[in-house]
């Protein structure tokens, strides 16, 4: 197999230049340093919800909404000893002196930001939920002196339905990451994350969400075994140019059609960015004076069409301030650029089948969700690996809160507690910084 040689400048999203000559080696989940604290945290961190807490126990409402036992009530003044709280949580986390250890109080104390060291991982990520919870539970029990007899209460309340739900309904305390048996498959794990925990996380700005969510998605293919041999090069490229702005071909394509322009004119200047840097070339001329292009690198091709369709999502759901024509943004996209061109559309046209299930879900005779609550593992946006996710968070990011499912009501928690860690408030400056530390 040839050796990957391909080198990219990467771009923010105000289109200001990062880092230039960066080999996209720099940019593999298995050696950004960035990327690789990202994905470690995503399966390390757990948000602690203490106010939530607090209130569901005074409530008798311990193990979700429709779970009220009344008469089993304790008062307890949660938010008031957190430093407590997290300080004996902390002690009964760490494994070693000095390790990642570490439990903050976010929103003067009504949250927890809970970090749980990496030899707590042995084989299942889940332990950073799992010893979160029995730690708070402890923690609550000792600072409180709670009895024998109302423990079991504390232990509902933060724990949820568990065991009876392995999903966990109800937990005060939530992770990135779903719990193992709603992943569809091996590798999945990084794939189980609404879009709308992402756009929250990075505040609904549409590029550096799209980033955050296509690093979680490319690192899962790694994961999954779709990144291995002579396809690690494609995943490469299709992260540097649609998630990480490489040479700016995705900053300039929205601004050069941001204010006036239509989805189709992202597709006509996504063609003639192609064809200006030699990537498509004319292959047959019709009698029509139709062209029919080709190109000598189809995995380059790929990650040019997956930029130029992040870009017409992003147009297109700003035209409107909505999110909802995500699904058919990607599909006629898609579908004209292969007019277009005679090239296949992005992921060799599984991104244009994705998008019609997705639509599907989301719009037709299901209609039970928004594009908010999708995620790469979910049964109609799983099947286009890595391209498609990053385009629903960018919509969401976009989304004047049209959705019932907008960012600000399904993942406010998120937002507030993993939006504080600078690795995922600005993944693109992150990666950069990362590719810059081995290159």
């Amino acid at each position: 197999m040839a050796k990957i040689v391909d080198k990219v400048d990467l771009y923010d999203d105000r289109g200001k230049k990062l880092l230039g000559d960066v080999p996209i080696t720099a940019l593999s989940p298995l050696r950004n340093p960035a990327i690789r604290k990202i994905c470690g945290m995503v399966a390390r961190l757990a948000a602690v919800d203490l106010a939530g807490l607090e209130k569901k126990l005074q409530t008798g409402a311990i193990a979700g909404k429709q779970m009220l036992i009344r008469g089993k009530t304790l008062d307890l003044d949660i938010v008031g000893k957190a430093d407590a709280i997290a300080s004996q949580m902390k002690e009964m986390l760490t494994v070693e002196e000095g390790d990642e250890t570490s439990v903050k109080k976010i929103g003067g104390g009504k949250r927890l930001l809970a970090e749980v060291p990496n030899a707590r991982i042995l084989a299942d990520y889940s332990a950073a939920r799992t010893n979160v919870c029995a730690a708070l539970t402890h923690a609550l029990i000792d600072t409180f002196g709670v009895s024998m007899w109302d423990a079991p209460k504390v232990k509902a309340a933060v724990w949820g339905m568990y065991p009876q739900d392995p999903a966990m309904a109800g937990t005060a305390v939530a992770t990135l990451v779903d719990v193992p048996i709603s992943n569809e498959g091996p590798g999945y794990t990084l794939r189980n994350i609404p879009v709308n925990h992402i756009a929250a996380t990075v505040r609904k700005r549409a590029m550096p969400g799209a980033c955050l969510s296509m690093i979680l998605e490319e690192s899962a293919c790694y994961e999954m075994g779709d990144a291995i041999g002579p396809f690690e090069r494609g995943h490469l490229l299709d992260l540097a140019f649609e998630g990480l702005n490489a040479n700016n071909v995705l900053y300039n394509l929205i601004k050069d059609n941001g204010r006036d322009g239509t989805l189709a004119d992202v597709v006509y200047a996504c063609a003639e960015k192609a064809k200006a840097d030699g990537i498509a070339k004319t292959k047959t001329k019709m009698g029509s004076g139709y062209s029919i292009y080709g190109t000598d690198d189809l995995q380059m091709w790929n990650a040019y069409a997956s930029a130029g369709m992040l870009a017409a999502v992003m147009v297109n759901c700003a035209a409107m301030r909505a999110g909802q024509p995500v699904p058919s943004s990607i599909m006629y996209f898609n579908e004209l650029l292969e007019h277009e061109t005679g090239l296949p559309g992005v992921d060799y046209g599984k991104a244009q089948g994705t998008s019609v299930s997705s639509s599907f879900f989301s719009h037709s005779i299901y209609g039970g969700g928004g594009p908010g609550v999708f995620h790469g593992n979910h049964i109609v946006t799983r099947h286009a690996k890595g391209q498609i996710i990053p385009c629903f968070c960018a919509a969401m990011c976009i989304d004047a809160d049209t959705q019932y499912f907008a960012p600000s009501r399904t993942s406010g928690l998120y937002g507030e507690v993993l939006g504080a860690i600078p690795e995922f408030a600005e993944p693109m400056q992150a990666v950069a910084e990362g590719a810059k530390s081995i290159m």
